[in-house]
């Protein structure tokens, strides 16, 4: 009953979507303020019926209904509670339900807090967040219903991937799909945009904060997918360029761009065309990731496996949003002319530097992930694009940008002096200094690239931090006026330092953990002692022991330096048996200098085991960096700017704005 209260829900929510979608939307038009009223209601209760579906397929997880079809196929009565709830996203049809359930949760949220909203300009933004969810609902209903009953019911089900058996992977999807859904908010922004014929700086102000929200998100998710591919997977790494790990990093680069470019329409009336573009595009490389994940078009331990049908329903959708979009951009757009001047060296030239090299990062990683599939379908040929040129081609576009994150903030609006920025960030240039040189006399022998990487990395912090201080004017004027620029300092500005500051640490690990990583792979005997680096791996051999739905492998390792012990590690070689599939769990131990890690595999048949072990250098500061990322972007949601909203239009639309607002509240 429960799984057909789930169903009905869904159904319901489609009809409310489609209201949704066009009564508000030709009420916008006619100046209907009644109709108009409608979108908040109808984005509410569309909201409630999605979650009344979700709540349903979560109790026949917890409850271990496996007369579900879902449940019986990825599901099993001895799973631990959180994989039993994790597993509602870990296939198809589950996790194509927890992209509806964001979907109009963004929705619900603009209808509870918009407000500062004109009442027209939010009905249009909700009509077109509920156009995408009838696509998405459609989807669900039609190609992946997750309520499909199996009578007779299985004793048992056949469980869940045992690679999603883990908490990272537990968490790592609601956050990707906040990101990846997130950014429809600036796609339906955008588009009521187009439909009203006017972008300004209170559109800027109104879009930044659901792009802001939505990028935390999605950093997040990425890191805590990077971190789990580090350390289940037992491969060592944390960042393949996977197809798939691409489809979430282009809407990631784009999304970046975006939030830049929103900035300068807010200041200085420029750049309008390009950011709703942005817009545009962001979203649209969101939804081509649902599209290569779930169309069986790529072989990934990331992507759903599923029949070429529903790849097909997502691609006409892909094809019809995209379309669609950029048609009534192709109309809107020459009519939205761009205001304020300003030269090439100013901050806002700036911004626009770092625009163009991340918009071209993100073509050139397009590329490489569609070109493969592209020549395959053409021509049947298979070819990889690998870490190689992905690092080649990517990597370079990066210096600039890391480069102009750490002048532009110092160059005033309009026009600025680039010596005067560099000069200003003389703490900065020594810090980087000092940082090369230190690098250097510890890495005398290279890798050569990598040590202006690190100096790279200390320029990106010290700048991010000078940048602060500079602001406050410390050691430049008396402590008590900088404690007062300190009241007076905007949480976004400060979240751009932790934000930037973050990015040079990640920098750094990034460089660090692949120039100077030592990796060891042998056949050992207990007893037996293997060098990395300083580091001394003795084992001591290896026992079996029971999980509470597999059978383990369990290899210990005395790890001493110097003849001082600093740690015992224990990796574990896990069998699960439903479904049956071999795991591996890496030992990891964090210093402040890196990581050890060790891997157990496979017996030999003499007594031995197959090891591998890493001493990975300051390979934590990456995470470390993203969670400084992540708290930067917070910080700046919680700016004043962003809770009162933007002032009122200026002219005879604000006022029209106005009254329709006032009719719709009566």
């Amino acid at each position: 009953m429960i799984a057909e209260l789930g169903h009905y829900a869904l159904v319901l929510a489609l009809s409310v979507a489609l209201v949704q979608a066009t009564v508000p939307l030709y009420g916008a038009w006619r100046g209907m303020a009644g109709w108009v009223g409608l979108a908040r209601p109808a984005a509410i209760v569309q909201c409630l019926l999605v979650m009344i579906a979700f709540g349903a397929l979560t109790y026949a997880y917890v409850t271990s209904d496996f007369s579900v079809l879902n449940v019986a196929s990825n599901s099993h009565s001895a799973k631990p509670m959180l994989y039993k709830i994790s597993g509602v996203w870990g296939n198809h049809e589950g996790s194509l339900l927890l992209w509806l359930l964001i979907l109009v949760l963004f929705g619900g949220a603009v209808a509870l807090f918009g407000g500062n909203l004109p009442a027209p300009f939010r009905a249009r933004v909700l009509a077109v967040q509920a156009m995408i969810a009838v696509g998405f609902t459609s989807f669900v209903l039609f190609t992946s219903n997750p309520f499909v009953r199996l009578l007779p019911a299985p004793m048992d089900g056949r469980g869940l991937n045992p690679l999603l058996q883990d908490p990272g992977l537990a968490f790592h999807p609601p956050f990707l799909y906040l990101g990846y859904v997130g950014f429809s908010m600036a796609f339906s922004f955008a588009v009521a945009a187009l439909i009203e014929g006017r972008v300004d700086a209170a559109w800027a102000r109104w879009v930044r904060p659901w792009t802001l929200a939505a990028w935390c998100f999605l950093t997040m998710g990425i890191g805590l997918g990077s971190w789990w591919a580090y350390y289940e997977l037992g491969w060592g790494g944390w960042w393949f360029w996977d197809p798939v790990e691409n489809a979430s990093f282009m809407p990631w680069l784009a999304g970046t761009a975006l939030l830049h470019s929103a900035i300068v329409v807010e200041k200085r009336d420029s750049l309008k065309n390009w950011t709703v573009l942005l817009a545009i595009l962001t979203f649209s490389l969101s939804l081509l990731g649902t599209f290569l994940v779930r169309s069986g078009v790529l072989t990934s331990v990331h992507a759903f496996a599923t029949d070429p049908a529903r790849g097909v329903f997502i691609l006409a959708f892909l094809i019809a949003v995209i379309a669609g979009s950029l048609t009534l951009y192709a109309i809107r757009a020459p009519a939205m002319k761009g205001g304020g001047l300003f030269a090439p060296v100013s901050r806002e030239g700036g911004l626009v530097l770092n625009n163009l090299l991340l918009s071209t990062a993100c073509a050139t990683v397009l590329l490489g992930t569609l070109y493969p599939l592209f020549l395959d379908a053409v021509t049947g040929e298979k070819i990889t694009v690998g870490p190689p040129f992905f690092n080649m081609t990517f990597g370079p576009l990066m210096v600039p940008v890391f480069l102009a994150m750490a002048v532009g903030p110092m160059l005033p609006w309009k026009r600025g002096d680039l010596l005067g920025a560099v000069q200003r960030l003389k703490f900065a240039v020594s810090a980087a200094v000092i940082g090369v040189l230190i690098t250097l006399v510890l890495a005398y022998d290279g890798p050569w690239l990598a040590i202006p990487g690190i100096g790279l990395g200390v320029w990106m912090i010290a700048a991010s931090l000078e940048e602060g201080a500079y602001r406050l004017r410390l050691f430049r004027a008396p402590i008590g006026e900088s404690l007062r620029r300190l009241g007076r300092s905007t949480r976004s500005a400060w979240g751009t330092t932790f934000a930037h500051a973050g990015a040079g640490m990640v920098i750094i690990g990034i460089v660090a953990s692949s120039a100077w990583q030592v990796e060891k792979l042998q056949v050992m005997h207990p007893g037996e002692s293997q060098a990395v680096g300083p580091y001394q791996f003795k084992f001591e051999g290896a026992v079996p022991l029971d999980g509470p739905n597999y059978a383990a492998v369990r290899g210990t390792f005395r790890v001493s330096r110097d003849g001082r012990e600093v740690a015992v590690m224990q990796p574990e070689s896990r069998s699960y048996q439903n479904p049956p599939m071999e795991t591996t769990e890496a030992a990891i131990r964090t210093g402040w200098g890196g990581d050890l890690y060790a891997v157990v595999g496979d017996p030999t048949g003499d007594g031995a085991w197959s090891t591998r072990f890493y001493n990975k250098p300051m390979i934590h500061w990456i995470w470390i960096g993203s969670l400084m990322m992540v708290l930067g972007g917070l910080i700046s949601l919680t700016d004043r700017r962003f809770r009162v909203g933007a002032p009122a239009r200026p002219g005879g639309a604000a006022r029209a704005a106005g009254a329709a607002a006032s009719m719709a509240g009566k």
